[in-house]
């Protein structure tokens, strides 16, 4: 198994950049997410890893081997697309050796790794089985399997269950997460689901129009972001952004009734605008008062979400647990655990830190 390495990774299409600039490391045997919103340049950069887009400029590694300018096929790397691909007419034991048998591999080696393949992922039961007779879960896992007896020194997987219903995401993430755990290889994988993303990786990489945001663990980044774009990017419910104003070292939040919040040292001068950045679990709302009204109420069981509308026309999302039953259109009175808020420069965005 390899690590890989990217270094100032650079992709045009004539006169359009794409990928600007790229530096990342990622370890052996670390599973490492691209996320981000459709278009910011996570799938161009896996394939670019992949050797089935061309780097226009920069350098691309692999272990120590530099394979900006190599064959796809001679990479070591092994991909798994959003669709199976998977040959009709062909059992489940065939799709899964049939790269191996194409290149000249003996019968017996490729049974034994069919085979292995399918007790990890647990296809022994369906290896006569046509692709028309599984499962989407299934068909994923053969498509997983067939990735898996190449014996690849990366595994590369680009958002891979989107094709799937709610059930089977959960149940084809957990069987990734435990795939990663027997065998221990680099892998790296795109989604635009940050849920996938914080349940998956080790290592997160938030991509915006083809830059690098920022990269950490999950929980780096969800308590620790650099900007408003990866806050509100990772966690789910979004982060909730509400307008403030500088004042004698505090921040006046209107939309919590002027409340004043504690902030950091590096505030701008006050009558400055900035963004309070507070999640859902963190805002709480009482009936009465004229601080919002409340839109909807999502019921989820043991938590709800109360989507607020305040009389400036901010929209705020408060989680809730407790039994309490606000009307919708109700007015609403909401406070703050102010130690959680986070600020944001209200132009530049930036983290105040």
């Amino acid at each position: 198994m390899s690590g890989v390495t990217l270094t100032q990774a650079i992709k045009k299409y004539g006169d359009v950049q794409v990928i600007h600039g790229v530096d990342l490391d990622i370890k052996d045997g670390e599973f490492c997410v691209f996320v981000g919103p459709s278009g910011c340049g996570k799938s161009t950069l896996l394939r670019m890893i992949a050797g089935l887009e061309e780097t226009t400029d920069g350098q691309i590694n692999i272990g120590d081997r530099d394979v900006t300018r190599v064959e796809a096929a001679d990479r070591g790397v092994a991909m798994v697309f959003q669709t199976y691909a998977l040959y009709p007419h062909m059992s489940v034991e065939q799709n899964m050796g049939f790269g191996l048998k194409m290149n000249g591999h003996p019968k017996d080696e490729i049974k034994a790794k069919v085979d292995e393949a399918a007790r990890i992922l647990k296809l022994e039961d369906y290896l006569k089985r046509k692709p028309k007779a599984l499962s989407g879960g299934q068909r994923q896992r053969v498509a997983i399997g067939r990735a898996i007896v190449r014996g690849p020194e990366v595994f590369l997987f680009d958002e891979p269950l989107s094709n799937l219903d709610a059930e089977l995401r959960v149940d084809m993430r957990v069987e990734i997460a435990r795939l990663h755990k027997e065998i221990g290889a680099t892998m790296i994988y795109v989604t635009h689901d940050q849920v996938e993303a914080m349940t998956l990786a080790d290592k997160i990489v938030v991509l915006r129009a083809g830059k690098i945001e920022q990269v950490g663990s999950p929980m780096d980044l969800y308590k620790d972001p650099d900007n408003k774009f990866v806050a509100g990017f990772i966690g789910s419910p979004s982060m909730n952004f509400l307008k403030g104003v500088v004042s004698g070292g505090q921040v006046q939040v209107p939309a919590l009734g002027g409340a004043s919040l504690a902030g950091p040292a590096s505030l701008p001068a006050d009558g400055s605008e900035v963004l309070v950045g507070l999640r859902p679990q963190h805002l709480f709302v009482q009936a009465g008062g004229d601080h919002a009204r409340l839109d909807i109420r999502e019921r989820l069981g043991g938590v709800a979400y109360d989507y607020l509308i305040t009389p400036d026309g901010e929209k705020l999302v408060v989680e809730t647990r407790g039994d309490e039953d606000i009307a919708e259109g109700s007015s609403v009175t909401i406070t703050c655990d102010g130690t959680q808020a986070m600020f944001f420069d209200a132009t530049t965005e930036a983290r105040l830190r």
